[in-house]
């Protein structure tokens, strides 16, 4: 058996122990946390859903704990994604790391050049799930081309 001393700073998997989350662990997490809010599930329904408690989904969403593939795939199927979904949108270079909502890591701070994903940001998930919440196609249709013509105003304002 082996000691910390023996192990140094690495830990058993032989990753450095830095006590910042693993990055691809952190945006796994990430991409957890966007679908079960994008479909209105809570952490405690969501956990109950696959076995856990909430505190361990909220563990799992900050990256704080690593998801192994066979609770993967049980998110998968309750959150009704591929299990490539909590993947996509992964930065090329591991260290840079789209946070999640309020957690992550300490490249969101001001100043640091990090612009967070606007599709992990509370605001937009609550615009989309109101969106959706609109019962009358045609009034959510409309909604949808109001909209992008003020984005696209402010984009011809902006190029003036």
């Amino acid at each position: 058996m082996q000691t910390t001393a023996t192990r140094g700073r690495r830990g058993v998997t032989g990753r450095p122990k830095t006590g910042k989350p693993n990055p691809i662990d952190v945006h796994v997490g990430s991409r957890v946390r966007l679908r079960r809010t994008l479909l209105g599930m809570s952490q405690e329904k969501l956990g109950e859903a696959i076995g856990l408690t909430f505190q361990q989904v909220q563990k799992y969403e900050r990256g704080a704990n690593r998801i192994g593939a066979s609770r993967l795939f049980d998110l998968s199927r309750v959150l009704d994604v591929p299990v490539s979904f909590f993947f996509d949108d992964m930065p090329e270079e591991p260290g840079v790391v789209i946070t999640a909502m309020n957690g992550g890591l300490d490249d969101d701070k001001p100043g640091s050049g990090y612009e967070p994903d606007p599709m992990a940001k509370r605001e937009t998930l609550e615009l989309v799930r109101a969106y959706y919440r609109i019962t009358d196609p045609s009034v959510r249709k409309r909604l949808f081309e109001l909209t992008k013509a003020v984005a696209n105003a402010g984009t011809l304002e902006a190029a003036d």
